[in-house]
């Protein structure tokens, strides 16, 4: 390899015996990191592109093996091989290779890696891309309603991304052919993208079921109401029976995220008694001690 061309494992920061893992981790972090949507540095994009390309390599079990093969030790000195000063079959710079005759990639192919080529046009090999992975953030309104993103790939290129509607914390999204560049004929590899669930500042996520906190005056306990509750796509109202407690908790079913497959996720709603701040007015003061006379209730004893 051209020495032009930097080291996927050095471009991610991990060793060369990293495993999958140990790759994916990385990448995931520096796409997140240097995406051009988030990123403010000047070279940003340039960045992001590098890697993903490194990602797209060491992601790919042949062009890892390949690269540990011959990437390190770089190209031959000038006159020494394929890749010399004044070879017929590219430059120092790269794999680029020139095909004005047939065979000329077959007797390079043979020279580097012991065999011929397979068969492509003009014998350039067939060797499909490598697949890359990435992480798309989605926020629960998204995935209630389904939508459409549009990202920046490692290349540089634009794509539209379907959110499915109901998608789910580390749900995989499959975008054929919008992986690595094949060789030869070969097609492209992949994209995937793990869904993501943003945090959101109302609702927790278990499976699909969503959990929130209900709010309400101390005499909506007592005497019981109907209030407003804020759901995922808007707001419905609940009844809150006569003597809540907080810690009560509301079930709201279908009220979840939704479930292409089969039934959504409900609701749960936590009743918490929210009391008024500052010091009470005179009139309250006088209605807060009329309570306490009034009632036998033991708040220590729960009696």
């Amino acid at each position: 390899m051209s020495p032009a061309v930097r080291d996927p494992y050095e471009t991610l920061g991990v060793d060369k015996g990293a495993s999958d893992d140990e790759i994916r981790r990385a990448y995931r972090k520096l796409a997140r990191t240097h995406h051009p949507d988030v990123s403010k540095e000047a070279d940003a994009e340039e960045r992001f592109k590098e890697i993903g390309e490194a990602y797209a390599l060491l992601s790919d079990e042949e062009r890892r093996a390949e690269w540990d093969r011959y990437g390190a030790a770089g190209p031959p000195p000038p006159g020494a091989g394929p890749f010399g000063a004044g070879s017929p079959y590219g430059d120092a710079d790269g794999w680029t290779v020139r095909a004005d005759d047939p065979g000329a990639y077959d007797d390079l192919f043979s020279q580097l890696f012991g065999q011929r080529a397979p068969g492509g046009a003009g014998g350039v090999p067939n060797m499909r891309g490598g697949d890359v992975e990435a992480t798309l953030d989605v926020t629960l309104e998204e995935s209630a309603r389904g939508g459409t993103r549009r990202l920046t790939l490692p290349d540089g290129d634009t794509v539209d991304v379907t959110i499915p509607k109901g998608v789910t914390d580390g749900q995989r999204i499959r975008m054929a052919g919008r992986g690595g560049e094949g060789l030869g004929d070969a097609p492209r590899g992949d994209l995937f993208l793990e869904a993501r669930l943003r945090p959101h500042p109302r609702f927790r996520v278990e499976g699909r079921d969503l959990h929130t906190t209900l709010r309400v005056a101390p005499w909506e306990a007592a005497l019981g109401e109907r209030v407003e509750l804020a759901t995922l796509t808007g707001t419905t109202r609940v009844s809150v029976s006569a003597g809540s407690s907080s810690g009560k908790r509301l079930r709201l079913r279908g009220q979840g995220l939704p479930n292409p497959k089969g039934e959504p996720g409900d609701l749960y709603a936590t009743i918490e008694i929210a009391m008024p701040s500052g010091e009470p007015s005179d009139r309250a003061k006088e209605l807060w001690e009329e309570l306490a006379e009034a009632s036998d209730f033991h708040a220590r004893s729960g009696r």
